[in-house]
């Protein structure tokens, strides 16, 4: 018998909820997921490009650069436990209604609420308190909606699946500035509508797509031993680590060049209104993303490679952060938008492909996929501190541009260290 056939004859004898995906999955199921991905990040990033940043001046005008960065890094940190316990609780769910299903609309519902609580919020107390229970909830629903990806798409279509997730995620990013800049201006309004969009997408989703249950009889492990193996020794696991490593790099400089865009446009370009200024900015940037994301998606499937594509997007993206580190005009940001689109569009269209090949255990996906999401969400709490350092000490938005370029650059070295991926 012949090493690979016990391996094989294992898996035959997983349930089909932890058996690795044949099954192409259809463009309905594909849609859905692509609307709840919108959602998910319409609720978050709305809030970070501009309701946040706009309450933080009405309530504290003197410091709001400080009240956006205490509130946002706060609300990182939640997030950051969020994730992976609720992806670990998804992952020993054996509702009939299936593992991931009930806690992606317990925690759009739960986000949705927090956004309530950022409409009432009179004051920096009840704002942080509101911002906390949105990344919680929605934290909750990110990990379980990514967790679908390995659940039910086989590894020939990931890209593909990987760059509309990326390209959900930005593109919520776009729109939401439109919705809370054009379409909806007032700050209760805007977070009302915001609740509202989060909930709709995923109850789409949950309604509407079959959710694969744990059998009733399949042995679990006892929580002390499961909680222990949140950690993941990169030893190890050495691919899980440099992936995880350059996915981190990759989000930090993105979070550094994109999260004082609009006090950028407002103190160093002096763009007259700087709420459209962002909304051209990011429509730019959308429309780059999602033909990075579709064409590297399809070329990266179709060839079976992945880490070529992760170099070029570096190199892209950093080029996008040194244009605005030296030019810091309106036409300079007209320049870096579309270059920072196309390529971050190219590296999430590979990197769930890439995160999903590298994790250790097929029972503990989300939980796994948790501590990736993390990469995604630390740069939350990091950014905001290291750019209110640079800002004032260390070259101001240059300095704060340069740093962006440094650490997206560093994250194509990392890459090179992952040996499962081609």
């Amino acid at each position: 018998m012949s090493s690979a056939e016990p391996e094989a004859q294992a898996e035959s004898q997983l349930p089909k909820a932890l058996a690795e995906p044949t099954a192409r999955v259809r463009p309905g199921w594909t849609s859905l997921l692509f609307l709840a991905n919108i959602g998910l990040w319409l609720g978050i990033y709305a809030p970070i490009q501009v309701l946040l940043p706009e309450q933080a001046e009405l309530l504290d005008s003197a410091h709001k650069e400080v009240v956006f960065g205490l509130v946002t890094g706060i609300g990182a940190v939640v997030s950051l436990l969020a994730n992976p316990l609720v992806g670990l609780a998804s992952d020993r769910t054996r509702s009939r209604f299936g593992r991931r299903h009930p806690w992606t609309l317990a925690g759009a519902v739960a986000g949705a609420a927090g956004l309530v609580v950022l409409a009432l919020a009179g004051n920096v107390v009840v704002m942080t308190i509101g911002w906390c229970v949105v990344q919680a909830g929605l934290n909750g629903m990110l990990a379980t909606l990514t967790s679908t990806v390995p659940d039910r798409v086989p590894v020939e279509q990931r890209a593909r699946i990987g760059g509309l997730v990326g390209i959900g995620q930005m593109l919520g990013t776009v729109l939401g500035a439109v919705l809370v800049t054009v379409l909806i201006t007032s700050l209760s309004g805007g977070y009302l509508a915001c609740a509202v969009i989060v909930v709709v997408g995923a109850a789409l989703f949950v309604l509407r797509t079959p959710d694969i249950a744990l059998p009733r009889d399949w042995p679990l492990a006892r929580w002390r031993a499961v909680l222990a193996d949140l950690w993941i020794s990169p030893r190890r696991h050495p691919d899980f680590a440099w992936a995880w490593g350059c996915h981190f790099l990759i989000n930090l400089g993105n979070a550094l060049g994109t999260f004082y865009l609009l006090y950028f446009l407002k103190d160093a370009v002096h763009y007259p209104d700087p709420d459209t200024g962002l909304l051209i900015m990011m429509g730019l940037y959308g429309v780059a993303l999602v033909i990075g994301g579709l064409l590297v998606g399809h070329l990266s499937d179709s060839s079976g490679r992945r880490k070529p594509y992760v170099f070029a997007s570096v190199v892209v993206m950093t080029l996008a952060a040194l244009t605005l580190t030296f030019w810091q005009t309106w036409p300079a940001a007209l320049v870096a938008s579309p270059l920072l689109g196309i390529g971050f569009g190219a590296y999430w269209a590979v990197a769930l492909a890439i995160l999903i090949q590298v994790l250790p255990a097929a029972s503990e996906r989300a939980k796994d996929l948790g501590l990736i999401n993390i990469a995604n969400l630390l740069p939350q709490v990091l950014a905001p501190l290291l750019a209110t350092i640079i800002l004032a000490n260390l070259g101001g938005y240059a300095g704060l541009f340069g740093a962006a370029a440094v650490t997206t650059f560093a994250a194509g070295a990392l890459i090179t260290g992952v040996r499962e991926v081609r």
